[in-house]
């Protein structure tokens, strides 16, 4: 087994971080041939060059900030490693970057984030959302440490990720109470015709009630698509269509959005995924996250 001279990793470390040897030396008081062989060595370890000139100034290479990131977690964590030990507690809260795939719905994100702030030590969630390929790039560099999605990572993506399996839920249209009271007669029939709005093509809520509206041989009049399910939900609001969305949800959307539920799709499954770059699931947030969604909200 290969073990990292950690020695070599802090020099780097400092570097990076000061933006310059000279500034390294400065702050390690150590001279500069010292520091310059060390990251040398670090290199030829690794078999990858972490930093590259660019005119009088030293930059990062991807390798050398993927290398960065886990150097700052390792330091952190032996700088809470000391001030536990000494019966202080560092305080510092526990930093959980989470990827949100746009097409998920946000009444489900927020749910399923609030329960990483129940954990037993403090956390900070930095969230971010697009599309769910930007999300698994910025994964693979360990920019994220997790990415909500509502469809697995693609085999087509060159880096190893894992799928965990959340939950699933079922899939309800909605739509404003005077509406809801006409289309939920004779639902699901009464679709045939009905002014609905619905996900762009590419979502996977889109997909799947599309298959379901083509088993059923039913064709509703599609008065809107949209990208986010903000949105969608917003415009169905205001009645200009009966809008689907997840039936664990059903409680929040009614009440935020002030509609009412037209009818379920039987047999439609939604499903949702916790995807990582772990096998096992190890950070305390992301533990409770899977957990909750599979106990409380996706059960």
């Amino acid at each position: 087994m290969e073990w990292l001279n950690y020695h070599h990793l802090l020099y780097f470390w400092a570097v990076a971080k000061n933006g310059s040897v000279s500034r390294a030396c400065e702050e390690l008081r150590l001279a500069q041939p010292t520091i310059s062989g060390q990251i040398r060595a670090l290199e030829g370890v690794l078999g990858e060059k972490l930093f590259a000139r660019s005119g009088r100034h030293l930059v990062m290479t991807e390798m050398g900030r993927v290398v960065f990131r886990y150097a700052e977690d390792i330091f952190s964590l032996g700088r809470d490693l000391i001030s536990t030990v000494k019966g202080h507690g560092s305080g510092r809260p526990l930093r959980l970057v989470v990827g949100i795939a746009d097409a998920v719905p946000k009444l489900l994100t927020s749910q399923l984030l609030k329960s990483a702030l129940k954990t037993a030590h403090p956390t900070r969630i930095l969230c971010w959302e697009n599309k769910l390929d930007h999300l698994l790039a910025e994964l693979a560099i360990h920019g994220l440490d997790l990415v909500i999605s509502d469809t697995p990572a693609p085999p087509s993506i060159k880096v190893q990720t894992y799928n965990h399996v959340m939950g699933e839920s079922g899939v309800t249209f909605f739509s404003t109470a005077n509406q809801a009271a006409k289309y939920r007669r004779a639902f699901p029939k009464s679709l045939s015709g009905a002014p609905v709005l619905l996900p762009t093509p590419n979502a996977m809520l889109r997909r799947l009630v599309d298959e379901w509206l083509v088993r059923r041989g039913i064709h509703p009049t599609v008065m809107g698509e949209f990208e986010d399910s903000a949105t969608l939900k917003a415009f169905g609001q205001t009645g200009y269509g009966l809008f689907p969305g997840s039936s664990v949800m059903e409680k929040e959307i009614c009440r935020q959005y002030r509609v009412q539920v037209v009818g379920r799709l039987d047999s439609v499954k939604q499903r949702f995924y916790a995807i990582t770059v772990e096998r096992r699931l190890k950070h305390p947030a992301v533990l409770a996250i899977v957990e909750a969604a599979r106990q409380e909200i996706l059960s």
